[in-house]
C-alpha cells in the first residue's frame, strides 16, 4: 500500500511537470500592449453589441473597401477584449489582420512582423491550414521587400504543405511564386507558375484571379517583346472586366496597353487608350495611379506633343508620386521631354532632381533594410534568449523529474529492502518462536515425569530416593520418609543435605562426585529419629542421564560411614534399562566401543562450543551460564567459584566414565533459547546436538 501511494504521487508529480514543461504559451509577439490601446468606454460605445467574430469581419470590410482608419480602429477595441485573454485563437485573429492592414497600407516592415508573429502563433496552435496561409502572406511581403530567396523558401513551404493536405485553393501561392521568379527575372519559371496557377483558378471558376494572371502574363510578354501575345491578352482580360464592372483593373490594362502600343510604334493607339483610360477614371472617380500617368504622358511625347506631356507630367509631380521611386521616373521622363522641347537647362535641373530623388529612394531602401535586419537580429537574439530560458527550464524540469525519480527508485528499493527484512524478520521470529517451543518440549521430554516416577516408587516396599546429580531430592517414597525425619521427607527439588547432618552432608557430596566414574557406593548415616544408624547405597540410574538412586535401610547398630563398591542389589533392577529401553540389537559388539568412544568425543565438542557460544554473545563466563540455567553446581575451591563439574565435560580425558548426557543437552537448549546465535551458529549446534541424539538413540542410552 505504501509503495502504490508513493507511485501515484510520483506519477501525479510528473503529470504536473509535464504540463508545465510541454505547454505552449502564447508568444510574445501576439500579446496586447495595453499602452496602446483605445479608450475602452469608445470601444463600449461602438461596439458593445457586436460579437468578436464580426468585430473581425468589420475589420476585413474596411480593409478591402481601403477604410484602413476605421480598419485600425475596429481592430485596436478588438485587442482591448483579448488583453487579458489567453486564448491563443483570439490572439491569432487579431495579429493576422494587423498585417494585413499593415500590408494594405504599404508599410511592409510593420506587415513582416504581424505575419511573421501570427505564423509562430499558427504553429503554437499546430493549425497547419492558418501555418501554410501566414507563410504564403509571409513570402508576398518579403517579395516586395526584395528578400527574394527567404520570399521562394516561404510560398514553396507553403504550396507543399497544402498540396500535402489536399488544399485546392493553391492558385493565389503559385501566382505569388510566379511574381518572385519575374523580379528575378527568370521569366521561362514565372511563366510556368502563372500558367499552374490559371488552371487552378479555372476549375474553381474564379475569373478574376484568372484574369488577374493574364494580366501578369502580358506583363511578361511585354518584357520579352512580344507585344502581339500581350495585346491579345490584354484586350481579352479588359472585355471580362467590362462585363463585371470592374473599373479599377481596366485602368491598370489600359496602362498596359498604352505601353504595347508604344513598344509598336503606334503612338496614336497608345493616345486613345490614354483618353479611354482617363475617360473611366474621371466618369467612375478613380484615382489615377502613378504608371498611368508616365505611359500617358510618354505617348503625348512621343507624337510630338512635348508640352501637353510636361504638364502631364508636373500635374503629376504635383499631385504626389506614392514613392520617391516613382517620383524619379516621372522626373526623368519630364526632362527628357524638356530636353525634346529644347530646354536644356529645365531638363539639366530636372536631371538633378530626379537623381536626388532616386538617391533618396536609395538610401530609404538601405534604412529600410537595415532597419529591417536590425529587428530581424533583435528578433533572433530574443529567440534564442527565449529559446535558451525555454531550455534551461526544460533542463530544470528534468533535473527535478531526474531527481524525484531517483528518490522514488530509492524509496522503493529501501522500502522494499525494509519490506523484505521485515518478512525475513517475521520469519525469523517465527522459526525462534518454534524453535523455542522445541527447546522446551526438548527440555521437558529430559525431564522425569515426577508424578508417574513418585507413583512408582511409592509402589515399592522399599525406602528409596531419586537424587540428581548435585544430591537435589527429585522424589521419595513413603517408606524412606520416616527413616529420614519427617513424615514428609525432604521436598522435592531441595538438596538432600538439608535433612542429614553435616558429616553425613560432607560424606554425601564427596560421594556424589565420584558417582559419575563408579556404580555403587554404601554409606551409613545417622537416622533422623537421632536412635539408629541407616545403610544407605546409591546407585546410578541406568539410563545414564546422571541420576543416582538411593535405597535406605535402618540398621540395628551404629557404624562408621563408609565408601565402598558393592554388585548391584535389588535397587538396580529395579532401575535397570531393560525396563525402561530394550537393548539395541542394531550394533554388533565390535562397534560398540567406536561408538561410545564418538559419543563421548561429541559431548565434549557439543559442550566447547556451548561454552564458546555463551561467551562471545553474553560477554560472560562459564560460572555465569552454570547459574543461571541451574543445570551445573557451583562450587567454591580457595574462596573462588568453580563449575568443576561441568569442566569435566570440557576435555575428553576428564569425562566421567557415565556421562551426563541430558544435562549437556538441557545446557544447549538453554544457551540457543537464550544467546543471540545467526543462522549459521545456530544451526551448527543444531548438528551437534542432533549427532548426540542420534549416537545416544543408537546405543540405546534414551
Amino acid at each position: 500500500m505504501e509503495l502504490r501511494r508513493i507511485r501515484g504521487l510520483f506519477a501525479a508529480s510528473l503529470c504536473c511537470l509535464a504540463a508545465n514543461a510541454i505547454a505552449a504559451p502564447l508568444p510574445q509577439c501576439a500579446a496586447v500592449d495595453p499602452r496602446t490601446l483605445p479608450d475602452t468606454a469608445s470601444c463600449q460605445r461602438q461596439f458593445a453589441a457586436i460579437e468578436p467574430a464580426a468585430l473581425y469581419e468589420r475589420a476585413d470590410a474596411h480593409i478591402k473597401a481601403g477604410q484602413f482608419g476605421l480598419a485600425a480602429e475596429v481592430l485596436d477595441c478588438a485587442a482591448a477584449r483579448i488583453a487579458d485573454d489567453r486564448d491563443v485563437r483570439a490572439h491569432y485573429e487579431w495579429i493576422r489582420r494587423r498585417g494585413v492592414l499593415s500590408y494594405r497600407q504599404e508599410d511592409l516592415d510593420a506587415a513582416h512582423t504581424h505575419f511573421d508573429c501570427a505564423l509562430k502563433v499558427a504553429e503554437t496552435l499546430g493549425d497547419r491550414p492558418a501555418i501554410a496561409k501566414q507563410l504564403r502572406n509571409k513570402g508576398s511581403v518579403l517579395r516586395r521587400l526584395g528578400e527574394y530567396e527567404e520570399a521562394l523558401s516561404a510560398l514553396k513551404a507553403s504550396l507543399r504543405m497544402m498540396r500535402e493536405d489536399g488544399d485546392a485553393a493553391t492558385g493565389a501561392v503559385l501566382n505569388n511564386i510566379a511574381d518572385v521568379y519575374r523580379d528575378l527575372e527568370e521569366p521561362a519559371s514565372a511563366e510556368q507558375y502563372y500558367r499552374d496557377a490559371i488552371e487552378v483558378f479555372r476549375r474553381q471558376g474564379d475569373v478574376v484571379e484568372t484574369n488577374h494572371i493574364l494580366d501578369s502574363l502580358s506583363l511578361l510578354a511585354l518584357e520579352r517583346g512580344d507585344t502581339k501575345t500581350a495585346t491579345g491578352q490584354l484586350k481579352t482580360t479588359l472585355q471580362a472586366y467590362r462585363r463585371a464592372d470592374n473599373w479599377e483593373y481596366q485602368l491598370r490594362v489600359y496602362t498596359l496597353l498604352i505601353r504595347a502600343a508604344i513598344m509598336d510604334g503606334d503612338v496614336e493607339l497608345a493616345r486613345r487608350y490614354s483618353a479611354d483610360g482617363r475617360a473611366i477614371a474621371e466618369t467612375h472617380r478613380l484615382p489615377i495611379h502613378d504608371e498611368f500617368k508616365l505611359e500617358s504622358a510618354r505617348a503625348d511625347r512621343i507624337s510630338g506633343r512635348v508640352d501637353l506631356a510636361a504638364v502631364k507630367l508636373r500635374a503629376a509631380l504635383d499631385d504626389g508620386p506614392q514613392n520617391d521611386a516613382n517620383r524619379a521616373t516621372l522626373a526623368r521622363e519630364l526632362a527628357l521631354t524638356l530636353e525634346q522641347s529644347g530646354r536644356y537647362a529645365e531638363a539639366l535641373a530636372i536631371e538633378r532632381d530626379a537623381q536626388s530623388h532616386e538617391l533618396r529612394d536609395a538610401r530609404n531602401r538601405n534604412d529600410r533594410d537595415l532597419a529591417r535586419l536590425r529587428v530581424r537580429f533583435e528578433t533572433a537574439e530574443r529567440d534564442r534568449t527565449i529559446a535558451e530560458l525555454r531550455q534551461r527550464t526544460l533542463m530544470l524540469w528534468l533535473i527535478v523529474a531526474s531527481t524525484l525519480a531517483v528518490l522514488l527508485g530509492v524509496s522503493i528499493v529501501f522500502l522494499r529492502r525494509q519490506q523484505r527484512a521485515r518478512i525475513v524478520e517475521a520469519a525469523n521470529r517465527a522459526r525462534y518462536e518454534e524453535m523455542l517451543l522445541r527447546y522446551r518440549r526438548e527440555a521437558d521430554a529430559l525431564s522425569s515425569d515426577r508424578d508417574l516416577l513418585q507413583a512408582l516408587l511409592d509402589s515399592r516396599d522399599e525406602a528409596l530416593c531419586l537424587l540428581d546429580a548435585d544430591g537435589r531430592v527429585l522424589a521419595v517414597n513413603r517408606a524412606a520418609r520416616p527413616l529420614l525425619g519427617s513424615e514428609r521427607g525432604p521436598a522435592a527439588g531441595n538438596p538432600l543435605s538439608e535433612s542429614l547432618s553435616a558429616d553425613d552432608a560432607t560424606a554425601l557430596a564427596a560421594a556424589l562426585e565420584r558417582m559419575e566414574d563408579a556404580s555403587t557406593q554404601t554409606l551409613t548415616f545417622a537416622a533422623g529419629d537421632g536412635r539408629s544408624a541407616l545403610r544407605v547405597t546409591l546407585s546410578l540410574w541406568e539410563q545414564g542421564d546422571g541420576l543416582v538412586v538411593m535405597s535406605i535401610e535402618a540398621m540395628k547398630t551404629e557404624s562408621v560411614a563408609v565408601a565402598e563398591i558393592d554388585a548391584p542389589s535389588a535397587i538396580s533392577e529395579f532401575f535397570s534399562p531393560q525396563q525402561a529401553v530394550p537393548a539395541p540389537t542394531n550394533l554388533a559388539s565390535g562397534d560398540d566401543a567406536d561408538a561410545r568412544a564418538a559419543f563421548r568425543r561429541l559431548l565434549v565438542e557439543l559442550m566447547l562450543a556451548l561454552i564458546e557460544a555463551w561467551e562471545r554473545t553474553t560477554g560472560t563466563n562459564r560460572i555465569e551460564m552454570a547459574e543461571r540455567s541451574r543445570i551445573w553446581s557451583i562450587n567454591i575451591d580457595d574462596g573462588r567459584l568453580r563449575a568443576r563439574a561441568m569442566e569435566r565435560y570440557l576435555n575428553l580425558s576428564k569425562l566421567p566414565q557415565n556421562p551426563r548426557w541430558r544435562d549437556v543437552l538441557r545446557s544447549a537448549y538453554y544457551v540457543m533459547g537464550q544467546c543471540p546465535l545467526n543462522a549459521q551458529e545456530r544451526e551448527a549446534l543444531q548438528r551437534r546436538v542432533d549427532a548426540v541424539i542420534a549416537y545416544t538413540r543408537r546405543n540405546a542410552l534414551v
